[in-house]
């Protein structure tokens, strides 16, 4: 695998991670199993991503406490308040010289299906280019009970890269400086 989309799986999982985090607001836990997450960034030529994701209320729980060292690490901010019709989050995180700053709206039950929108606006990188902005939603359904091969905290991502969100920390060896 490149080191590009290397860099990409990486920075989707922290802002997978980063959006699923919380600190004064207990987000919800996702009903357990295997859910479907498809992400579609307006206005990019990156094509719909979908990607699996098999978990279970540690996992989730996990998340939502924030332990990856590795988040904790790279996001200088990360707020979540409870709104009306589900939360906001807003996150700023620095990965490979670029730092992104993240506001999301994320609606649904936790049950069956829920959706993330996300602008973010990225500044710097290799050659410090100048910010660029996005737009991403994250639409989530629950599919049913994992697959046989699968445990709790799995991703599976386009192309079959396959991980696990315990195992982040251990990525931040794999980014450039």
């Amino acid at each position: 695998m490149t080191r590009q989309p290397l860099v990409f799986y990486v920075s989707l999982l922290l802002a997978i991670v980063a959006t699923s985090s919380a600190q004064a607001v207990d987000m919800p836990v996702r009903k357990a199993g295997l859910w479907e997450m498809k992400m579609v960034r307006a206005g990019s030529p990156m094509p719909e991503m979908t990607m699996q994701h098999c978990t279970d209320e540690t996992v989730d729980k996990e998340m939502n406490n924030n332990i990856s060292p590795v988040t904790k690490q790279v996001c200088s901010k990360q707020d979540i308040q409870k709104t009306a019709t589900g939360y906001v989050t807003d996150s700023v995180c620095n990965v490979a010289g670029m730092t992104t700053t993240t506001h999301a709206d994320i609606t649904g039950d936790f049950n069956s299906a829920y959706t993330v929108k996300s602008t973010a606006h990225v500044q710097g990188g290799p050659a410090g280019a100048a910010g660029r902005d996005s737009t991403t939603t994250i639409e989530a359904k629950w599919l049913g009970a994992c697959k046989p091969d699968q445990k709790p905290g799995d991703i599976v991502m386009p192309g079959g890269f396959k991980m696990n969100v315990r195992d982040a920390d251990k990525l931040k060896n794999l980014l450039p400086k």
